[in-house]
């Protein structure tokens, strides 16, 4: 099951999109084309299946972090209930 992605702003500068996961969605794997923000929604678990390994990060509504372009990863809900977050993709 995947997790569901809903565009909210698409311009020149940036990509803004709020993704939805149910318990075990995940994103499927995919590389980061551009420099981004993550801004959660919920409080909870994230799994990161990344090149060099899986590893499990905590995140908290409302605390934001960024990344920069090149990320890959495959992003799976590790936990019971809904996760939601908003990506910020800078142009």
């Amino acid at each position: 099951m995947h997790a569901i992605p809903t565009v909210q702003i698409d311009n020149d500068r940036t990509t803004v999109t709020e993704w939805r996961f149910a318990p075990g969605a995940d994103t499927g794997f995919h590389v980061h084309a551009m420099d981004y923000i993550v801004v959660p929604l919920t409080t909870g678990v994230l799994r990161l299946e990344e090149p060099g390994g899986v590893r499990e990060v905590q995140l908290t509504a409302g605390l934001s972090y960024t990344r920069p372009a090149g990320v890959a990863h495959n992003v799976t809900n590790a936990n019971s209930y809904e996760f939601v977050f908003v990506e910020i993709e800078l142009k």
